[in-house]
């Protein structure tokens, strides 16, 4: 994973590139982290009633920051799989 920076950086990092190379550095959730989230939102919305939106904002609370359209459609994913359809899943398209 860090052979593309090592070589556009052989020589290290320079401070001033530290923001942007963060900037494309987006945090991914880790399958602990999802399964937290499935926890969380089988537990508040017990009848399976939760949205994408729902589903958005508990990954926000849990990583406190927002999170990527990919990490929620892996969560939404990990829902559905185990028979947890979300409501109205394609009218919360992020």
């Amino acid at each position: 994973m860090t052979e593309w920076l090592r070589a556009g950086y052989p020589s290290g990092v320079p401070q001033q590139d530290y923001v942007a190379l963060l900037a494309l550095l987006r945090r991914r959730l880790t399958d602990d982290e999802i399964a937290e989230v499935v926890d969380r939102v089988t537990v508040e919305y017990p009848a399976g009633d939760a949205t994408r939106a729902d589903v958005h904002r508990t990954i926000e609370e849990l990583v406190e920051q927002p999170p990527v359209a990919a990490d929620v459609s892996r969560v939404s994913a990990v829902l559905a799989a185990v028979g947890w359809p979300l409501a109205a899943l394609e009218d919360d398209e992020d």
